[in-house]
């Protein structure tokens, strides 16, 4: 069990860290940056690189003994209590072709345990940074977050992303009786619809074709905004989790993964 103190100096951190990765990322947005292709196909550039080694440098320096997985530069002290999972430029597609649609992620995880996040979005409205520590509750340009209250499917807005596998998958028909039982659908996408969603502005996200580093920091903000966060299967994220359901009510995410698994759910109706 971690004291406060020890969040307290790690969510710190973590702050400080995306506002040096923000730094680099402003010098580069807006020019024409040369793009490479990786061996996945997902492309990459200077400015992801040098993100993350300025976002690495702080959290190194502040806590040495803590492993490190990162994007562009890998993993590093992988027998590690703690490990700094980070993505420097998460939309780098978005980030080249100069839409505001990407963000930093940065979150700590102690075992198999997320216990810090920060997901910052510079250029996007303004600038939107969210944050969050386990037991302290969630944060939006310093402003408490909280979902909302709603608890079924009827009245959920539900934000969906990155559904190929998805599509592919057994739940497929369950995922489309949710799409015709949601009052409204969306696909906001990457950091968007978890901000939305911790904030109380919509009520469900669906996403596969997900990579841990995506998704860790904002597991920890939707969960202490008070919301529900797991893997389509029901269960907490993990470096190999490759999909998602966020809701923002226990009872609403109960419905959701019943009918996603092809679950009679009409205990459900009023």
């Amino acid at each position: 069990m971690q004291h406060n103190s020890f969040l307290e100096s790690a969510l710190k951190t973590a702050i400080e860290a995306a506002k040096a990765g923000e730094a680099v990322i402003r010098h580069y947005y807006e020019k024409n940056i040369q793009v490479q292709i990786k061996e996945d196909l997902t492309p990459v550039t200077v400015a992801d690189v040098e993100t993350e080694h300025a976002i690495k440098a702080v959290l190194q320096a502040a806590f040495p003994e803590h492993g490190f997985y990162g994007e562009e530069t890998g993993k590093s002290d992988k027998s590690s209590e703690y490990t700094w999972l980070v993505d420097p430029i998460d939309g780098t597609k978005a980030f080249v072709r100069q839409y505001p649609m990407f963000s930093t992620q940065i979150a700590l995880m102690h075992g198999d345990e997320l216990i810090v996040g920060v997901s910052n979005a510079p250029m996007f409205n303004g600038g939107e940074m969210a944050w969050a520590a386990r037991g302290q509750g969630a944060f939006l340009n310093g402003k408490p977050m909280h979902v909302s209250s709603i608890d079924t499917l009827g009245q959920a807005a539900l934000s969906a992303g990155n559904i190929k596998s998805l599509a592919q998958s057994t739940h497929w028909a369950g995922f489309g009786q949710i799409c015709q039982t949601v009052n409204r659908t969306r696909g906001y996408g990457d950091f968007l619809h978890y901000h939305l969603l911790a904030s109380g502005r919509i009520d469900l996200v669906i996403e596969s074709d997900v990579n841990i580093l995506d998704i860790a920091a904002l597991c920890v903000i939707v969960r202490e905004a008070g919301g529900v966060f797991t893997d389509l299967q029901g269960n907490s994220p993990l470096l190999d989790t490759r999909d998602v359901m966020a809701a923002a009510t226990p009872a609403l995410y109960a419905e959701a993964l019943a009918m996603l698994e092809g679950m009679d759910t009409s205990f459900y109706l009023p």
